[in-house]
């Protein structure tokens, strides 16, 4: 089971996920695919970037970590992040 911090919703893993099987991914992307509303994803996004799960490839867009990669294979508390100063 995959342990989730308190700082994260549902969609996270959502997002995460499409990430991890379509590559890097901008939020309006990640609504096309099945995703939150782009508004949501992008919010969401940048917060998992903060933590560590995401990177920021270039402006709005995503891709992922391999800490986000540990996350979705069960090998990575996410609880034991802590938000990064820099993007």
């Amino acid at each position: 089971m995959r342990e989730a911090a308190e700082w994260m919703v549902p969609s996270d893993d959502r997002i995460l996920e499409l990430i991890r099987e379509y590559g890097n991914l901008t939020p309006s992307a990640v609504e096309a695919k099945g995703g939150p509303v782009r508004a949501h994803a992008s919010v969401r996004m940048g917060t998992l970037a903060e933590y560590g799960l995401l990177c920021r490839v270039h402006r709005g867009l995503y891709g992922i970590s391999d800490d986000g990669l540990a996350y979705l294979d069960e090998d990575l508390d996410a609880s034991t992040l802590e938000p990064t100063e820099d993007d």
